[in-house]
C-alpha cells in the first residue's frame, strides 16, 4: 500500500477513534446525569425529613426524572448518537479499511512502528560500533 493511503486511512482512523473518545464522553454524561436524578431523589427524602416539606416538593416536581431534553431522557440521546452517527462511522470506516487495506487496521501505526524501530535499532548499532 502506498503511503498516501496509509496516511489517508491514518486520517479515518483517528476520526473513528474521536468518535469512540466522545461516544464515551456521552455515557458518562449519560450516567452521570442518571446518579444525580437518583441524588436528587435522596435531597427531596432528606427535605422531607428535615421538615421542608413545600421545597421537597418543589425539588421532586422540577427536578425527579426531569428530561434533559424536550421528551428525551440521556439514554434516548445515547441511542440516537449511536444509531445515526456512531454506527454509521465504524460501518463507512471498516468498508473504506476493507477495501484498500484487506481490512487491516491501524496500518499507519504499524508503520509507525517498524520506522520508530528501525531508527531505534539503528541508533543502538552506531553507539555500539564507536
Amino acid at each position: 500500500m502506498d503511503d498516501k493511503t496509509i496516511e489517508a486511512l491514518g486520517k479515518l482512523s483517528k476520526a473513528l477513534e474521536t468518535t469512540e473518545r466522545a461516544r464515551g464522553h456521552l455515557y458518562s454524561f449519560h450516567q452521570l446525569t442518571g446518579t444525580a436524578d437518583f441524588e436528587v431523589g435522596d435531597a427531596i427524602e432528606a427535605l422531607r425529613e428535615a421538615g421542608h416539606t413545600d421545597h421537597a416538593n418543589r425539588v421532586q416536581r422540577e427536578l425527579l426524572g426531569r428530561n434533559v431534553l424536550p421528551g428525551r431522557w440521556t439514554f434516548q440521546i445515547v441511542e440516537e448518537y449511536d444509531d445515526m452517527y456512531y454506527n454509521v462511522v465504524r460501518e463507512v470506516e471498516r468498508a473504506v479499511r476493507d477495501d484498500l487495506a484487506d481490512g487491516q487496521r491501524h496500518g499507519l501505526e504499524k508503520q509507525l512502528k517498524r520506522d520508530r524501530q528501525r531508527l531505534s535499532a539503528a541508533a543502538y548499532s552506531e553507539n555500539n560500533d564507536r
